[in-house]
């Protein structure tokens, strides 16, 4: 645990110093909120990463009040971004023992939704379970060879149909899921923004599939974000929770990245929690998120 925690603090040290101790040293030596240190504040807390509104709106209930000194500013901090990613309810992974669980995995091309998903096998393979990985981005030769790779990394099975209809692989996986006994499938699934229409109409498919064969065992719809996105990563996260009803998200990359608070700008405009973050780049640094653990290590 201990080492965990410090190798977290190390991770996020970059998103520290971007969000809290730039703030911390510029405001905590003032006398008063004037309009100029709140101005620089919330210039601060933009470039960190934290959206616009949300910067403003933390800003604004500085403004104004006498309660909350300039040299308080790192616990004024701490307690909102706490209160924040507590609003969104559980972090932890959605699993029933002694059932079929499916992860329905989505995410960009790029964000690391593949390593993500071997990670995620190698984590339950560890923790004694059957895996299923259902290879659902089948037209991207590369993806198929990547998930491939990773299944055998981790020790998962796999249902492979390269250039098949993606909702008939993860009915397949479905089926030999539920006859062998298996206690968690994996759904890889594409992820090409460029036209979004095609990637609702495939998510939409493979949704409908899970929901007609399987609907008592979807567990979580996740998005995997590349940490080093920021704000494009909340305008992804939009565009998916469109297509499917997402419950969670996974943060990788988050080792060596400044823009960690990406994690509290999504709580706050989509209400969705962070459940998984990657901390580096081995077979067992993927860990289950903790938000009194990540606001500890941001503020350490």
């Amino acid at each position: 645990m201990f080492n965990f925690f410090d190798k977290l603090k190390s991770t996020v040290s970059k998103t520290a110093q971007a969000l809290v101790g730039n703030i911390v040293d510029t405001v905590s030596e003032e006398e008063e909120f004037s309009e100029f240190v709140l101005d620089d504040m919330e210039d601060m807390l933009i470039s960190a990463d934290l959206g616009v509104d949300y910067a403003s709106e933390l800003v604004d209930k500085l403004r104004g009040q006498d309660m909350i000194k300039p040299s308080q500013v790192k616990e004024f901090l701490q307690n909102e971004f706490l209160k924040i990613l507590e609003t969104t309810g559980s972090s932890e992974l959605s699993y029933k023992e002694n059932e079929l669980n499916i992860y329905f995995i989505t995410g960009v091309n790029g964000a690391g939704k593949t390593t993500l998903i071997g990670k995620l096998a190698y984590k339950f393979k560890q923790e004694g379970k059957r895996v299923l990985i259902a290879a659902g981005d089948t037209f991207r030769a590369a993806a198929e060879e990547q998930v491939d790779i990773w299944s055998r990394r981790s020790g998962a099975d796999i249902v492979r149909r390269d250039k098949a209809d993606p909702a008939s692989v993860v009915y397949e996986a479905i089926q030999k899921g539920r006859n062998e006994n298996y206690d968690v499938i994996l759904v890889d699934t594409a992820g090409r923004l460029q036209n979004k229409f095609n990637l609702m109409e495939e998510l939409s498919k493979i949704k409908t599939v899970i929901d007609k064969n399987a609907p008592e065992s979807l567990r979580e719809s996740i998005l995997v974000i590349d940490a080093n996105t920021g704000q494009n990563g909340l305008q992804q996260a939009k565009v998916f929770k469109e297509c499917v009803d997402l419950t969670s998200v996974a943060l990788t990359k988050l080792d060596g990245s400044a823009k960690g608070a990406i994690v509290l700008a999504i709580a706050k405009e989509l209400s969705l929690p962070v459940k998984l973050v990657g901390v580096g780049e081995k077979m067992e640094d993927l860990k289950d998120f903790d938000s009194k653990e990540f606001i500890q290590a941001l503020f350490e």
